[in-house]
């Protein structure tokens, strides 16, 4: 076990670039994004709105929210729909083939 604040979101090369996946962070949902640059995001994945679990849209490179239609930016940045503020963005370190995910700095 990692700690409250860090978690295994998953290991390199289980996601392909352009790709995302849910994983738990604590008892919360999340998402691990691999943008086209192959860098990774790691962002809450409770829609801002009403709590609904967002998904990655690969067609359009951002996260999006299926219950109103809501879309963020791969940096959780709310830019369409109702969601009122960004997703919250966690801190992810690669440290050798796992994919570490962590809250805050």
């Amino acid at each position: 076990d990692l700690g409250a604040n860090l978690v295994l979101a998953a290991h390199v090369g289980d996601l392909k670039p352009n790709s995302g996946k849910i994983f738990r962070f604590g008892s919360r949902p999340a998402i691990l994004i691999l943008g086209s640059d192959g860098k990774y995001h790691a962002l809450s994945a409770v829609c801002t709105h009403l709590g609904c679990t967002v998904q990655y849209l690969p067609d359009q490179h951002q996260v999006w929210c299926p219950c109103h239609n809501g879309k963020y930016t791969v940096d959780g940045l709310n830019i369409s729909g109702p969601p009122p503020k960004p997703l919250t963005a966690y801190t992810v370190n690669v440290r050798g083939d796992q994919i570490i995910v962590s809250k805050g700095a």
